[in-house]
């Protein structure tokens, strides 16, 4: 038997899986010694989901409270039951739940980006490597990991809308639009993309004069789906509810000339929950290509290509001017508009850049000689950065503690037999630290970060740390106007939570209202730093405790 050679396409396709292989090893050969991101992800939402799973609560009805957290958060505040992330969290220990859903993420990524560039935007076959290249390149950016698919499984679902869109579907496509769902997230992705696949059924039907009921129907189908999976999301629009702490939100505090630069970070630099690392090599590319468009005079060619240019530039302006101070009168009117975020329609980014950078790459290397050089190099000099980006790779060159120093287990421990008392029946907070890392290790918190909560336990909460915020005004604002992040904040301090053990970081004038602070049943501060005025604070100092494998020096107090 005659064997038939390996495609060119396949041996890329090989060796892309191989690469994905190699940048998620990390996180299953390290385990808890990895080093991922902090910001939104360990400080939070990894805590969210043992707090979640450890509550009882995972199936709560929708008036149901997690008492762990500021003496009872609402279950919704945490995400839904049908959550695929809860569920990996449920069944396997944090690290391991976090490193399978990364390979999830990035593998469907990978196969979504690459299908859809084959079917609709880099069909050609000899440019294979484009195709591969980009796909690979899009599954290895730095997506934020709670968010799971909700930026990166959009190529999946474009893929299955315009196969559907084009009569040339089957039951694949249906079940990516099934499944999608269960593994991504409607508020921080797929409400964006669904808008724009309703607006495309509009635009079809102008054009052509034809209704595409299949088209129609596909979308409503994936947006019934997550009406479903997000029925606690639904409930709280359609119902009248207490008010939270998102009703005090006040975005829009930007004059003109701070939007337009936010404006042009956002289009240069991109936006941390969804970094797509364009700005080396990818935008130089767009722009290399735009100038061959227009000195070729193909634009009429080229029509797919200026408009995604024109739609990445249009998300940025939509996402610098949200927080224009013109739109607050206009929010103060409407609740939505500060409850819900719509400058996230930013987060078609991803989708866009990267089929940009397809297209682009496709219009330079048109042809042989130099630009076909250059076309290759800039798409391997893209990789070769994202792949360098790998979470082990960035975090431990920047000095962040991994996952095992981070939330200190044998630590808190320590402090745990120290107070000898049930977890429950007592309340910590904490200074210098995130309160995510007492949430992770069982104990009952006072303060919190959450996308929203009561807003009488905000004002309850504030009555604590009011003389602190009074000392710093733009803690005050932060505080005030937003307050996802329900912290003891110290004046001295500032904005900064990681204070590590061989910090000489102290506070030498803490002014907490400690009777507010033990009225919601607050008995023990754990501070990472030392806290000299304690006794006129009302503070007793107990205990530091260390371990060897944490970052934490903790100063445990009592309230007097």
């Amino acid at each position: 038997m005659v064997r038939r050679p390996i495609s060119r396409e396949s041996k890329y396709l090989y060796g892309a899986w191989i690469i994905l292989l190699i940048y998620l090893s990390p996180l299953f050969i390290l385990g808890e010694n990895v080093h991922i991101r902090v910001h939104d992800n360990m400080d939070s939402n990894i805590a969210w989901y043992r707090v979640l799973v450890h509550s009882g609560q995972l199936f709560g009805n929708i008036h149901a409270v997690i008492p762990q957290v500021i003496n009872g958060l609402p279950r919704d505040a945490f995400e839904t039951e049908f959550s695929g992330i809860v569920w990996l969290h449920a069944l396997f220990p944090a690290m391991q739940a976090y490193a399978i859903s990364q390979a999830i993420t990035r593998v469907f990524a990978f196969i979504g980006m690459y299908l859809l560039l084959k079917d609709h935007f880099v069909k050609e076959q000899e440019l294979s490597f484009i195709r591969v290249g980009v796909a690979l390149a899009f599954a290895l950016t730095p997506f934020w990991p709670s968010g799971m698919l909700s930026t990166l499984g959009m190529p999946l679902a474009l893929w299955a809308f315009l196969n559907i869109r084009n009569q040339a579907s089957g039951r694949k496509e249906w079940l990516v639009l099934l499944l999608l769902p269960f593994y991504s997230s409607f508020v921080l992705g797929f409400f964006f993309f669904l808008f724009a696949m309703a607006l495309l059924w509009i635009t079809d039907v102008w054009r052509k004069r034809k209704w595409n009921f299949k088209f129609l129907i596909s979308i409503s189908f994936m947006i019934l789906i997550y009406m479903v999976t997000e029925y606690r999301l639904v409930y709280s629009l359609l119902l009248p509810q207490a008010p939270t702490s998102r009703n005090e939100f006040k975005e829009s505090v930007l004059d003109f000339p701070s939007s337009i630069r936010l404006m042009l970070k956002n289009f240069l630099l991109g936006h941390t929950h969804v970094m797509t690392i364009h700005t080396y090599f990818i935008l130089p590319l767009l722009f290399v290509a735009l100038w061959k468009v227009i000195r070729q005079k193909t634009w009429r060619n080229e029509t797919l290509f200026l408009f995604l240019m024109a739609l990445n530039a249009v998300l940025s302006v939509w996402y610098g001017f949200w927080f224009f101070k013109g739109w607050q009168p206009l929010k103060d009117q409407v609740s939505l508009l500060n409850t819900f975020n719509f400058s996230r329609f930013h987060f078609l980014h991803p989708l866009i850049l990267y089929l940009l950078f397809a297209v682009g790459l496709k219009i330079v290397g048109q042809g042989k000689g130099k630009w076909k050089k250059t076309a290759v190099v800039l798409l391997i000099l893209q990789l070769l950065l994202l792949f360098t980006l790998n979470e082990e790779i960035r975090y431990r060159i920047a000095g962040y503690p991994s996952f095992k120093e981070f939330y200190s287990t044998q630590l808190f421990e320590k402090i745990d037999r120290y107070i000898g008392k049930p977890k429950y029946t007592y309340r910590v907070a904490s200074i210098g630290l995130h309160p995510s890392i007492s949430q992770y290790n069982g104990f009952y918190t006072l303060d919190t970060y959450n996308n929203f909560y009561p807003l009488s336990y905000k004002h309850q909460f504030r009555s604590i740390i009011s003389k602190e915020l009074d000392k710093n005004r733009k803690l005050k604002n932060y505080f005030d106007h937003w307050g996802g992040r329900c912290y003891l904040f110290s004046a001295e301090l500032g904005k900064h939570y990681s204070f590590e053990k061989d910090s000489d970081k102290k506070i030498d004038h803490l002014q907490l209202n400690t009777k507010a602070f033990k009225k919601l049943g607050g008995r023990y501060i754990f501070s990472s730093v030392p806290i000299v005025n304690a006794r006129e604070d009302h503070l007793t100092y107990e205990k530091t405790f260390t371990d060897p494998h944490s970052v934490w020096k903790i100063y445990l107090y009592q309230v007097r």
